[in-house]
């Protein structure tokens, strides 16, 4: 993941601009910081900040190809680059090794059509068409598989974030497997479907976990590790860290919203020691709950069709809250996250099953077919995960990571906020108005940052179904099925 600074048709002189120009993308360098390109053709400008992953040596950007009409700038990475390669016509020279270059090659020859050929794309789905598909748990299970294999694309060193949780604990579960197939091949490629992995320069598999001390996420991420031998990282924070990071941790971010701010502030800090460590990539498990419908609320949904469609909203919305928190927490200090969960064909699998299978019900908990998958305890083959892990209930990281990290930040707004403020919040913001103390101070904080009215609109805050009778509150713990549920009557 990089930094891309630019802009089109500038009115006046684009040389004399570009000084302004480079001292803008500057400003996006903590994501790129291996390197600063700039490019100029007519009176366009486009600047990069690179994160070297694959091609280190080789890729820096904005790229051209060989009579500069065609440049580009890249931010992600292009899993089925030596695939595409294999398509162009004889004749074609790389200049680099970077998976991106591919890009430059294939639009010159067949143009904007070839968003349809890179393998990181996640396909769109209509709500209203419900999928019918039965499950089968063999596809399911390596079609995942396939996708955390692609995400071990790596020239640098990588790990894994490891939670406890079942999402993150299937990821490194699968990325140990595969590492072991490599180093047991001497880290030479043995077939096509494992031509992009790496070992990273990392002697064994990596687990990074973070929490506050005794927190349930750094209990039971200690377990997994130790049941998958990793060589795990285990870091705490005091609640005065956490909050006194919630300021920049907004900035980066550039959000208000509740619930991606309570998460996003350990991963933020965990994120610097990994990077401190000398490690670029990690592989992480957002999208799962989006995806399958893991969010503790979706216990309410009224019917099969309405769980679906809630699926595919959410997924829809991954940009503006656990996709926008797992990129920008971790590139604030310039850590790549790979998401193996939204692999397009993973997407293809999952959201095509038919949602009768994924709702809750009698005996089957959130993510029943997830687990099911993956649950190999009958078959005599090598378990994946514990069964403690593997069956654990859904908690949402910002409850995992210690239950007084929530208290605290609604404790820390209460000493900002007076009753008065939040009685006349909507005088101050009319449009979309603070509810609670929280998240009034989380909009003031975003307002100092931000000032600019514009700047509301692109912030959507993350909210269980009211319609559907759920609290407000975005804590799994709001809602009455967690075992470990706040005592309020109106949990649903």
């Amino acid at each position: 993941m990089c930094g891309i600074f630019a802009v089109f048709n500038y009115p006046d002189d684009i040389h004399a601009f570009r000084r302004r120009a480079l001292l803008l993308s500057k400003k996006l360098r903590h994501r790129g910081p291996d390197w600063s390109g700039c490019k100029i053709s007519g009176n366009n400008i486009l600047c990069h900040e690179r994160l070297a992953i694959v091609g280190v040596d080789s890729g820096a950007q904005p790229l051209t190809n060989e009579d500069g009409s065609i440049i580009l700038a890249v931010n992600g990475e292009i899993y089925n680059h030596k695939a595409l390669k294999k398509q162009l016509r004889s004749g074609v020279t790389f200049k680099t090794q970077s998976d991106c270059e591919v890009i430059l090659h294939l639009y010159s020859e067949i143009g904007k059509d070839v968003v349809n050929h890179l393998d990181g794309l996640p396909p769109w789905w209509d709500g209203e068409i419900i999928p019918k598909n039965p499950i089968n748990y063999t596809i399911l299970r390596e079609t995942l598989e396939k996708a955390v294999r692609k995400r071990l694309m790596s020239d640098v060193p990588y790990g894994v974030l490891l939670s406890g949780g079942l999402d993150s604990s299937l990821i490194a579960s699968i990325a140990t497997r595969e590492a072991a197939k490599l180093a047991a091949n001497g880290y030479q490629e043995d077939s096509d479907e494992r031509e992009n992995t790496r070992s990273g320069g990392v002697n064994g598999l990596h687990s990074f976990s973070i929490g506050l001390p005794g927190s349930p996420d750094l209990v039971a991420a200690r377990s997994v590790a130790e049941f998958l031998n990793t060589i795990h990282h285990e870091y705490t924070f005091t609640i005065q860290e956490g909050l006194d990071a919630v300021h920049d941790i907004i900035h980066h971010l550039e959000t208000y919203d509740v619930t991606t701010i309570r998460a996003s502030t350990p991963m933020y800090l965990l994120s610097r020691k990994i990077k401190a460590m000398g490690v670029k990539m990690v592989l992480s498990g957002e999208g799962s709950d989006e995806i399958l419908g893991g969010y503790l609320y979706f216990h309410a949904a009224p019917s099969a069709a309405d769980f679906h469609k809630e699926t595919v909203t959410r997924v829809k919305k991954l940009h503006t809250s656990d996709c926008l928190r797992a990129n920008k927490s971790t590139m604030a200090w310039g850590l790549e996250a790979r998401v193996p969960f939204l692999d397009k064909s993973f997407l293809d699998v999952a959201m095509t099953i038919n949602p009768e299978e994924k709702v809750f019900r009698e005996g089957r908990m959130e993510k029943y077919i997830l687990r099911k998958a993956f649950d190999v305890s009958t078959t005599g083959d090598v378990r994946y995960l514990p069964d403690s892990i593997l069956w654990r209930q859904k908690e949402q990281f910002s409850d995992g990571v210690g239950y007084g990290w929530i208290d605290s930040l609604k404790d820390a707004a209460e000493q900002h906020v007076t009753d008065e403020q939040l009685a006349n919040a909507a005088d101050r913001w009319p449009k979309d108005t603070p509810a609670t103390k929280e998240a009034y101070w989380y909009r003031e904080q975003f307002e100092s940052w931000f000032p600019q009215e514009a700047c509301i609109d692109s912030v959507e805050r993350w909210i269980p179904r009211r319609d559907w009778g759920c609290p407000e509150d975005p804590s799994g713990r709001a809602q009455r099925v967690h075992n470990n549920a706040y005592n309020n009557d109106a949990n649903v």
